[in-house]
Protein backbone atom coordinates (compact mmCIF):
# COMPACT_ATOMS: atom_id res chain seq x y z
CA UNK A 1 0.00 0.00 0.00
CA UNK A 2 1.23 3.57 -0.62
CA UNK A 3 1.84 5.91 2.25
CA UNK A 4 -1.25 9.03 2.26
CA UNK A 5 -0.31 12.21 -0.03
CA UNK A 6 1.94 14.48 2.01
CA UNK A 7 2.34 12.50 4.88
CA UNK A 8 6.24 12.98 6.14
CA UNK A 9 8.25 12.82 9.26
CA UNK A 10 6.63 13.07 12.42
CA UNK A 11 6.22 17.03 13.41
CA UNK A 12 5.64 18.18 9.81
CA UNK A 13 2.78 19.82 7.87
CA UNK A 14 1.55 19.26 4.52
CA UNK A 15 4.28 18.86 1.80
CA UNK A 16 5.49 22.39 0.61
CA UNK A 17 4.16 23.96 3.94
CA UNK A 18 6.55 25.61 6.49
CA UNK A 19 5.58 24.67 10.13
CA UNK A 20 3.52 26.75 12.03
CA UNK A 21 4.89 30.38 13.26
CA UNK A 22 7.72 30.11 10.84
CA UNK A 23 8.45 33.31 9.07
CA UNK A 24 9.76 36.65 9.71
CA UNK A 25 11.12 36.75 13.05
CA UNK A 26 9.05 38.11 16.32
CA UNK A 27 5.86 38.64 14.16
CA UNK A 28 3.00 38.20 15.95
CA UNK A 29 0.60 35.38 14.32
CA UNK A 30 -2.51 36.77 12.34
CA UNK A 31 -5.41 36.67 14.63
CA UNK A 32 -3.64 37.80 17.69
CA UNK A 33 -5.12 41.03 19.10
CA UNK A 34 -1.97 43.34 20.28
CA UNK A 35 -1.83 45.09 23.52
CA UNK A 36 -1.25 48.93 22.85
CA UNK A 37 0.48 51.22 25.85
CA UNK A 38 -1.90 53.29 27.16
CA UNK A 39 -1.22 57.13 27.37
CA UNK A 40 -2.60 58.35 31.30
CA UNK A 41 -2.97 61.33 32.61
CA UNK A 42 -0.93 62.10 35.97
CA UNK A 43 -2.46 61.45 39.29
CA UNK A 44 -2.77 64.13 41.76
CA UNK A 45 -2.22 62.93 45.62
CA UNK A 46 -5.49 62.19 46.11
CA UNK A 47 -5.10 59.40 43.04
CA UNK A 48 -7.81 61.60 40.59
CA UNK A 49 -6.60 63.05 37.76
CA UNK A 50 -6.33 66.65 37.45
CA UNK A 51 -9.54 68.32 35.49
CA UNK A 52 -7.99 71.75 34.81
CA UNK A 53 -4.30 73.66 34.25
CA UNK A 54 -2.12 73.56 37.16
CA UNK A 55 -2.29 76.90 38.63
CA UNK A 56 0.98 78.88 38.58
CA UNK A 57 3.43 78.76 41.66
CA UNK A 58 2.42 80.29 45.21
CA UNK A 59 -1.23 80.38 44.17
CA UNK A 60 -3.71 77.93 45.34
CA UNK A 61 -6.21 77.62 42.09
CA UNK A 62 -9.40 77.63 44.98
CA UNK A 63 -8.46 80.33 47.32
CA UNK A 64 -5.33 81.15 45.10
CA UNK A 65 -3.62 84.53 46.20
CA UNK A 66 -2.50 86.75 44.43
CA UNK A 67 -0.24 89.64 44.81
CA UNK A 68 -1.65 93.35 44.55
CA UNK A 69 -1.66 95.42 40.94
CA UNK A 70 1.85 98.29 40.50
CA UNK A 71 0.92 101.28 39.51
CA UNK A 72 2.83 102.69 36.74
CA UNK A 73 3.28 106.12 38.43
CA UNK A 74 3.51 108.13 35.14
CA UNK A 75 2.94 111.44 36.53
CA UNK A 76 5.58 111.48 39.41
CA UNK A 77 8.09 109.82 36.95
CA UNK A 78 7.16 112.23 33.92
CA UNK A 79 7.68 115.36 36.67
CA UNK A 80 10.80 114.14 38.32
CA UNK A 81 12.12 113.48 34.83
CA UNK A 82 11.11 116.98 33.37
CA UNK A 83 12.88 118.50 36.24
CA UNK A 84 16.21 116.80 36.47
CA UNK A 85 16.24 117.45 32.50
CA UNK A 86 15.89 121.07 33.15
CA UNK A 87 17.92 121.31 35.67
CA UNK A 88 20.84 119.42 33.76
CA UNK A 89 20.65 121.35 30.70
CA UNK A 90 20.60 124.53 32.38
CA UNK A 91 24.04 123.49 34.41
CA UNK A 92 25.56 122.54 31.06
CA UNK A 93 24.60 125.58 29.61
CA UNK A 94 26.39 127.45 32.29
CA UNK A 95 29.40 125.24 31.74
CA UNK A 96 29.97 125.53 28.53
CA UNK A 97 29.39 129.19 28.81
CA UNK A 98 32.13 129.39 31.32
CA UNK A 99 34.27 127.40 29.25
CA UNK A 100 33.50 129.95 26.05
CA UNK A 101 35.16 132.81 28.20
CA UNK A 102 31.61 134.49 28.96
CA UNK A 103 31.29 135.03 32.93
CA UNK A 104 28.45 132.72 34.38
CA UNK A 105 25.12 133.11 35.43
CA UNK A 106 24.46 135.28 37.92
CA UNK A 107 21.96 133.41 40.30
CA UNK A 108 24.78 130.28 40.62
CA UNK A 109 27.08 132.43 41.61
CA UNK A 110 25.06 133.98 44.42
CA UNK A 111 23.93 130.08 44.87
CA UNK A 112 27.50 129.38 45.45
CA UNK A 113 28.25 131.88 47.60
CA UNK A 114 25.63 131.33 49.81
CA UNK A 115 25.93 128.34 50.14
CA UNK A 116 29.78 129.25 51.27
CA UNK A 117 28.58 131.80 53.99
CA UNK A 118 25.46 130.50 55.49
CA UNK A 119 25.99 128.15 58.55
CA UNK A 120 24.60 124.64 58.61
CA UNK A 121 22.00 125.74 61.52
CA UNK A 122 21.00 128.61 59.10
CA UNK A 123 16.53 128.65 58.96
CA UNK A 124 16.60 128.54 55.31
CA UNK A 125 18.90 125.89 54.96
CA UNK A 126 17.04 123.66 57.33
CA UNK A 127 14.28 124.12 55.62
CA UNK A 128 15.90 123.77 52.31
CA UNK A 129 16.95 120.66 53.43
CA UNK A 130 13.81 119.36 55.19
CA UNK A 131 12.23 120.06 51.58
CA UNK A 132 14.61 117.74 50.00
CA UNK A 133 14.17 115.02 52.22
CA UNK A 134 10.39 115.01 52.16
CA UNK A 135 10.81 115.01 48.36
CA UNK A 136 13.10 112.38 48.75
CA UNK A 137 11.08 109.72 50.90
CA UNK A 138 8.24 110.59 48.74
CA UNK A 139 9.52 109.43 45.92
CA UNK A 140 11.10 106.46 47.47
CA UNK A 141 7.65 105.73 49.54
CA UNK A 142 6.20 105.35 45.56
CA UNK A 143 8.47 103.12 44.37
CA UNK A 144 8.65 100.74 46.87
CA UNK A 145 4.77 100.61 47.86
CA UNK A 146 2.27 99.33 45.08
CA UNK A 147 -0.72 101.53 44.57
CA UNK A 148 -3.59 101.36 42.73
CA UNK A 149 -5.76 100.35 46.37
CA UNK A 150 -9.06 100.93 44.81
CA UNK A 151 -8.03 97.68 42.29
CA UNK A 152 -8.82 94.31 44.97
CA UNK A 153 -6.98 91.53 43.40
CA UNK A 154 -8.70 88.26 42.46
CA UNK A 155 -8.01 84.42 42.61
CA UNK A 156 -5.63 83.24 40.06
CA UNK A 157 -6.79 80.14 38.38
CA UNK A 158 -4.87 80.17 34.76
CA UNK A 159 -1.19 80.88 34.13
CA UNK A 160 -0.19 84.15 32.75
CA UNK A 161 -3.96 85.47 33.87
CA UNK A 162 -4.53 88.16 36.40
CA UNK A 163 -7.74 89.86 37.08
CA UNK A 164 -8.83 92.67 39.77
CA UNK A 165 -12.26 94.16 41.34
CA UNK A 166 -12.86 97.94 41.69
CA UNK A 167 -14.31 98.62 45.02
CA UNK A 168 -16.86 100.57 44.03
CA UNK A 169 -17.81 97.34 42.15
CA UNK A 170 -17.64 94.84 44.66
CA UNK A 171 -19.84 97.59 47.21
CA UNK A 172 -21.98 97.86 44.58
CA UNK A 173 -22.71 93.90 44.41
CA UNK A 174 -23.07 93.39 48.33
CA UNK A 175 -25.47 96.34 48.34
CA UNK A 176 -27.68 94.55 45.70
CA UNK A 177 -27.25 91.42 47.94
CA UNK A 178 -27.79 93.32 51.17
CA UNK A 179 -31.38 95.31 49.80
CA UNK A 180 -32.70 91.99 48.97
CA UNK A 181 -32.89 90.73 52.22
CA UNK A 182 -35.97 91.03 53.80
CA UNK A 183 -36.39 93.90 56.29
CA UNK A 184 -33.86 95.84 54.84
CA UNK A 185 -35.01 99.04 53.41
CA UNK A 186 -31.73 100.59 53.01
CA UNK A 187 -27.84 99.44 52.78
CA UNK A 188 -24.31 101.65 52.43
CA UNK A 189 -21.61 99.29 51.67
CA UNK A 190 -17.66 100.58 52.13
CA UNK A 191 -15.17 98.15 50.65
CA UNK A 192 -11.55 98.21 52.26
CA UNK A 193 -8.54 96.11 51.30
CA UNK A 194 -9.44 93.76 54.34
CA UNK A 195 -12.83 94.63 55.56
CA UNK A 196 -16.22 95.35 53.97
CA UNK A 197 -18.77 97.63 56.36
CA UNK A 198 -21.68 97.30 55.96
CA UNK A 199 -24.73 99.83 57.34
CA UNK A 200 -28.41 98.40 56.97
CA UNK A 201 -31.52 100.52 57.69
CA UNK A 202 -34.41 97.51 58.65
CA UNK A 203 -37.98 99.00 58.70
CA UNK A 204 -39.58 95.96 59.86
CA UNK A 205 -38.72 92.17 61.60
CA UNK A 206 -36.15 92.00 64.24
CA UNK A 207 -32.74 93.49 64.30
CA UNK A 208 -31.02 90.48 65.17
CA UNK A 209 -32.87 88.26 62.62
CA UNK A 210 -31.73 90.74 59.86
CA UNK A 211 -28.31 90.91 60.97
CA UNK A 212 -27.87 87.09 60.92
CA UNK A 213 -29.26 86.98 57.60
CA UNK A 214 -27.24 89.66 56.17
CA UNK A 215 -24.51 87.74 57.87
CA UNK A 216 -25.43 84.62 55.94
CA UNK A 217 -26.28 86.70 52.59
CA UNK A 218 -23.29 88.71 52.39
CA UNK A 219 -20.86 85.87 53.39
CA UNK A 220 -22.17 84.02 50.51
CA UNK A 221 -21.66 87.16 48.32
CA UNK A 222 -17.78 88.13 49.70
CA UNK A 223 -16.89 84.32 48.51
CA UNK A 224 -18.77 84.94 45.36
CA UNK A 225 -16.49 87.50 44.43
CA UNK A 226 -13.53 85.81 43.89
CA UNK A 227 -11.18 87.71 45.60
CA UNK A 228 -7.70 86.78 46.25
CA UNK A 229 -7.99 87.92 50.23
CA UNK A 230 -11.87 88.09 50.70
CA UNK A 231 -12.84 90.91 53.10
CA UNK A 232 -14.09 90.52 57.06
CA UNK A 233 -17.95 91.67 57.32
CA UNK A 234 -18.62 94.30 59.44
CA UNK A 235 -22.95 94.21 59.64
CA UNK A 236 -24.96 97.14 61.15
CA UNK A 237 -27.96 97.06 61.66
CA UNK A 238 -30.87 99.90 62.94
CA UNK A 239 -33.85 101.71 62.94
CA UNK A 240 -34.56 104.09 60.41
CA UNK A 241 -34.27 107.41 62.53
CA UNK A 242 -37.62 109.51 62.29
CA UNK A 243 -38.53 112.40 60.27
CA UNK A 244 -39.17 115.89 61.37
Amino acid sequence: MSEPQGAGPQGTGPQGSEPEGAGLQGSEPEGVTQRLPVLRKPDTDDGTAPDRPTPPAGDDGEGGRAGRFWSVRRVPAGIVAVLLLGLAGLFLYDIVSVRAGRPGMSWRRDLARQLAERPLDDTWVLVGAGIAAALGLWLILLAVTPGLRHVLPMRRTHAGVRAGLDRDAAASALRDRAVEVAGVQSARVKVRRRRADVRALSHFRELDEVRTDLDAVLGDAVRGLGLSRPPSLSVRVRRPGRKG
